[in-house]
């Protein structure tokens, strides 16, 4: 090693001018640190800025490190003392491997404490860490402990019904076994109670949210939804599905789909955030997150081995798992596969739609303590200098719309058919039946006006007595696209595809209307 190239202090080095005898805790809880960790070294004979200073007598500190380190640490860590000549300059670096019996503990001074490495400190462990440590030291994972639920008072009808629907498969009750979801003494395992129908684990929670713009301010939309894994993923799924676009673009004989997003890719993503996150976090929960431009999914607990995700290549990443009985009964369910193979399933299968940019694939991150995953949006585009979002007629579709204003396109299809030909508001109200006038403006034509689906004939006196409304070149070629049958080109046959389904008296209504325009 050359020890030129350490020009700071970080995650895996700690620098000592001098050993502090009298002071044993200042540099062995950084030797606890790394042994609770991935492994560091302490070099002694450098200051805090990667200067070498030198040390005298280096044979003479190897012993008192080897005595305080044997008086000071409980388990004793894996060391090995290391000299370095540096231009005449005596330098030693004490490497403390990665520990298999965690925690390792600095017991001194009336006190017995862990510390584990965050940055360039080493800290004294929070009880989560505590939990963590002792499941690594003991080999065992959260999923495999017995929980607190009775296997005789639980079920499991949703796994049951979900592995029969994805494996075409019957569902057996020994699998419950064999799964590792319950124990001999007939108690469920913490995976046994994620996957029970009557899941109680408070941090077993999805949070959705759908935010108006690319950042957290207004939400559009939102839910919250607590238990069973599988119906936090399906729930997880549905939210999605109604929060991002579903846009196509017209051919001549039918329509081609443009999706902003890859489903599977979305699907993969919220299956390894479901798996792999930090359950013994007791106030964590999965955060999803949709903004115009992207999708985020953010889970407590960071990379299983201690590593950095952006800090590493797709394909050096390992698959350690941190609940393995949850990602064994995922990839019997045919919702993953066993290989650690997730995130670059996630890219390839964004890179699978028509719209894909390599400049918005999607980017995953970690700290310590959360893990997050970013899909971005294929069909997105920004708003021009007037703070208007460039339209196309390709792709157009109510679903993100209808979200934003609350309105299905079930509820409005009538007012864009009678719209082709200008309408007054009376006309309009009469439509639906109202009575209130300005309850129904506020309702129906006011959001359409600001999304730029309806027009005024006199825009700059709304209030007008003589103001008609009327469909928008964006409002037509909405109503085109959602009234598209692949089986048929003409706007007409489109438009009575729709009026076809409703009622007779709206069916009168709508074309009385079209007549009078």
């Amino acid at each position: 090693m050359d020890l030129k190239t350490l020009i700071a202090e970080c995650t895996a080095y700690d620098f000592k001018v001098m050993l502090e005898e009298k002071k044993p805790k200042s540099w062995l809880k950084s030797v606890s640190a790394f042994a609770n960790g991935l492994g560091g070294s302490l070099f002694f004979g450098m200051d805090n800025n990667g200067v070498v200073k030198g040390l005298d007598d280096v044979q003479r500190i190897c012993e008192v490190i080897s005595g305080k380190i044997r008086d000071y640490m409980d388990p004793l860590p894996e060391v090995e003392m290391i000299p370095h000549d540096v231009d005449g300059l005596h330098v030693l670096q004490l490497k403390v491997n990665s520990g298999h019996y965690t925690p390792y503990y600095y017991v001194g001074d009336g006190q017995r404490v862990a510390f584990i490495r965050v940055g360039d400190e080493s800290i004294p462990a929070t009880d989560e860490d505590m939990k963590r440590l002792v499941l690594k030291g003991t080999n065992r994972s959260y999923d495999s402990l017995k929980s607190e639920s009775l296997t005789e008072k639980s079920t499991f009808v949703i796994l049951a019904n979900t592995f029969e629907e994805r494996t075409e498969q019957k569902f057996q009750k020994k699998f419950l076994k064999s799964f590792g979801l319950i124990t001999d003494e007939g108690w469920l395992t913490n995976a046994g109670a994620l996957f029970s129908d009557n899941c109680r684990l408070s941090q077993s929670r999805l949070y959705c949210t759908r935010w108006n713009g690319l950042e957290k301010d207004d939400a559009i939309n939102d839910a919250e939804f607590s238990g069973n894994i599988l119906l936090l993923l399906r729930e997880a799924m549905n939210f999605v599905k109604s929060n991002t676009r579903k846009g196509w673009e017209k051919l001549p004989d039918g329509r081609k789909n443009m999706p902003e997003y890859a489903e599977r890719a979305v699907l993969e993503a919220l299956v390894n955030h479901f798996i792999h996150r930090d359950y013994t976090v007791m106030g964590g929960e999965v955060h999803l997150d949709i903004y115009d431009d992207r999708i985020a999914i953010t889970t407590p607990g960071g990379m299983y081995s201690g590593q950095l995700v952006q800090d590493l290549q797709l394909d050096d990443i390992s698959s350690e798992r941190r609940n393995p009985i949850l990602a064994d009964v995922m990839a019997q369910l045919d919702y993953m596969e066993k290989r650690g193979s997730g995130l670059k399933k996630i890219c390839n299968e964004t890179k699978k739609l028509i719209t894909y940019k390599e400049e918005r694939k999607p980017v995953f991150k970690s700290t310590a303590t959360q893990f997050m995953t970013i899909i971005y949006s294929m069909e997105y585009e920004p708003t021009n200098q007037r703070g208007e979002r460039h339209r196309t007629k390709q792709g157009l579709s109510w679903d993100q719309v209808g979200t934003k204003i609350g309105l299905s396109w079930d509820e409005v299809k009538k007012l864009f058919i009678a719209l082709q030909e200008s309408k007054s508001l009376g006309e309009l109200k009469d439509l639906y039946g109202w009575s209130n006038t300005t309850k129904f403006k506020v309702k129906f034509v006011s959001p359409l006006i600001e999304e730029q689906f309806v027009g005024m004939t006199f825009p700059d006196k709304p209030t007008s007595p003589k103001q008609r409304y009327f469909l928008t070149d964006s409002g037509k070629a909405l109503l085109a696209n959602m009234t598209c049958d692949p089986n048929t080109n003409d706007l007409v046959d489109k438009v009575n595809h729709i009026i076809g389904n409703l009622s007779e008296d709206e069916k009168r209504l709508a074309l009385d209307l079209l007549q009078k325009g």
